[in-house]
C-alpha cells in the first residue's frame, strides 16, 4: 500500500513516462538511473499544485498532529490500565493490548510521516526508511484488523459456547495466536518494501524525492492494491461481520425455556449497539481511502483540488479508526473504567465510590451468554 504517497508524487506518477534507457535496462534501475524520469507538462504540473499545496499546509498538520496526540494518548493509558492491574489479565485483555500496541505502531509510523510526505515536496527520509515506512504501514494495518478478528473469535465462543471454550480460551492460547498472527503479517508483508523506493523527479528547476511503488521495476500495483483491499479490508470485516452475526443470534435466542428479564433485555440491547457499532467504525473508516487507493492502482481517480481533499479527508478518517478502538474496546467497558480510576488514584479507591462486594472477569463467565457478551 503507497499510503504516504504525497500529493505532488500523485500528480506527477500520472505524467511520469519511461526513456528509452530505463526501458532497455527492464526497470532494473540503480538510484542514479531513477532520476531519468521526464514529463509531459512540467509547467501544467507547477500551476496546478500551487494552490494544492496551501490547501494542503494548513489542512495536514492540525488533523494529523491530533490524530498523532489522541492516538499515542489512548492507546498508551489502554497498554498502562492492564500491565498495571493484574487483575485484568484475561484473553479478552490480552487482545485489547495487542490491539492497542498495533494502532500505536501505526500511529508512530503512519501518521508523522504520512503528514511529512503531504507537506513537503519530497521524501527526507532516504530510500531504506521509505522502505521501512512502507512495510510498517502495511503490517501494523493488517495487525489491527487481524486483531479485532481475534477478539471477535474470543466473544463469540464465550457467547456461543461460554463452557466448551473454557479451556480454549486460556491466556497462553492467546499469546499463540497473537504471535502466529503477527509472525504472518511480518512475513508476508516482506514484498511490501521490497516494491517500494525512493523516486527523483524535476520540479522548480532541480530534482525532488519521492517514496513510490516501483511499478516500473516490474512489480504490478494494481495486483499489490487489490491483494491489499482483500487481504486488509474485505476478508477481516467479513469475518467481524459473521462471527458478531452468530453472536447477536445466540444473545437474543436467550435461554431455552426461560423468560429473559428485564435486565436480561437491557443487556441484550446494549451488546448489539455495541456490537453494530464495532462493525460499522471499521468499515466506514477504513472504506473511503481503501477505494481510493484502488481506483489509483486502476488510473481511474482524477486529480483534482477537490479529490486530492478526499483523499486527505479518507487518510485522516483511516488513521482516526486507531483513535477511537480505545474508546469501543476498553473505556466504555465498566472493568477498564474501573481499573483506569485506580491506576490514577495509585491503587487506592478514589473518593466518594462504592467499591463492590466482589467483581469477576468477564471473560470467565458462563451462563445463557448474556452475562458474558458485558465484557464488551
Amino acid at each position: 500500500m503507497n499510503e504516504t504517497e504525497s500529493v505532488f508524487a500523485g500528480v506527477l506518477e500520472e505524467m511520469v513516462t519511461l526513456t528509452p534507457r530505463m526501458a532497455a535496462d527492464g526497470g532494473n534501475l540503480t538510484w542514479a538511473e531513477r532520476m531519468n524520469y521526464t514529463f509531459g507538462n512540467d509547467a501544467l504540473y507547477h500551476v496546478n499544485t500551487s494552490t494544492i499545496e496551501r490547501i494542503v499546509s494548513m489542512m495536514v498538520p492540525v488533523f494529523f498532529g491530533f490524530i498523532g496526540l489522541a492516538g499515542l494518548l489512548g492507546n498508551g493509558l489502554v497498554v498502562l490500565v492492564v500491565a498495571a492491574n493484574q487483575s485484568m489479565r484475561s484473553t479478552t485483555n490480552l487482545l485489547i493490548i495487542n490491539l492497542a500496541a498495533a494502532d500505536l505502531l501505526f500511529v508512530v509510523f503512519c501518521v508523522p510521516f504520512t503528514a511529512v510526505d503531504y507537506v513537503l515536496p519530497e521524501w527526507p527520509f532516504g530510500e531504506y526508511w521509505c522502505k521501512f515506512v512502507q512495510y510498517m504501514i502495511v503490517v501494523t494495518a493488517h495487525a489491527s484488523a487481524y486483531t479485532l478478528v481475534l477478539m471477535s473469535l474470543d466473544r463469540f465462543l464465550a457467547v456461543v459456547h461460554p463452557i466448551t471454550s473454557m479451556s480454549i480460551r486460556t491466556e497462553r492460547n492467546a499469546s499463540i495466536a497473537i504471535c502466529v498472527t503477527w509472525f504472518i503479517i511480518l512475513t508476508t508483508a516482506i514484498p511490501v518494501a521490497v516494491s517500494h523506493g525512493v523516486l527523483f523527479y524535476p520540479r522548480q528547476g532541480g530534482y525532488y524525492t519521492a517514496c513510490l511503488f516501483l511499478h516500473n521495476e516490474g512489480y504490478s500495483l494494481v495486483a499489490f492494491h487489490v491483494s491489499f483491499f482483500l487481504s486488509s479490508y474485505v476478508v477481516p470485516l467479513s469475518l467481524i461481520s459473521f462471527l458478531y452475526m452468530g453472536m447477536l443470534i445466540r444473545l437474543w435466542k436467550g435461554a431455552p425455556g426461560g423468560r429473559a428479564s428485564a435486565e436480561s433485555r437491557r443487556g441484550k440491547k446494549r451488546v448489539t449497539r455495541m456490537v453494530v457499532v464495532v462493525v460499522l467504525v471499521f468499515a466506514f473508516c477504513w472504506c473511503p481511502i481503501q477505494v481510493i487507493l484502488l481506483l489509483k492502482s486502476l488510473k481511474l481517480y482524477e486529480l483534482t483540488h477537490a479529490s486530492i481533499i478526499f483523499q486527505i479527508v479518507s487518510h485522516v478518517l483511516a488513521y482516526t479508526n486507531s483513535c477511537i478502538n480505545p474508546v469501543l474496546y476498553a473505556f466504555l467497558s465498566d472493568n477498564f473504567r474501573k481499573a483506569f480510576r485506580k491506576v490514577m488514584w495509585c491503587g487506592r479507591p478514589p473518593p466518594l465510590t462504592i467499591q463492590p462486594a466482589a467483581q469477576t472477569k468477564t471473560t470467565r463467565t458462563t451462563g445463557n451468554g448474556t452475562s458474558n457478551a458485558d465484557g464488551l
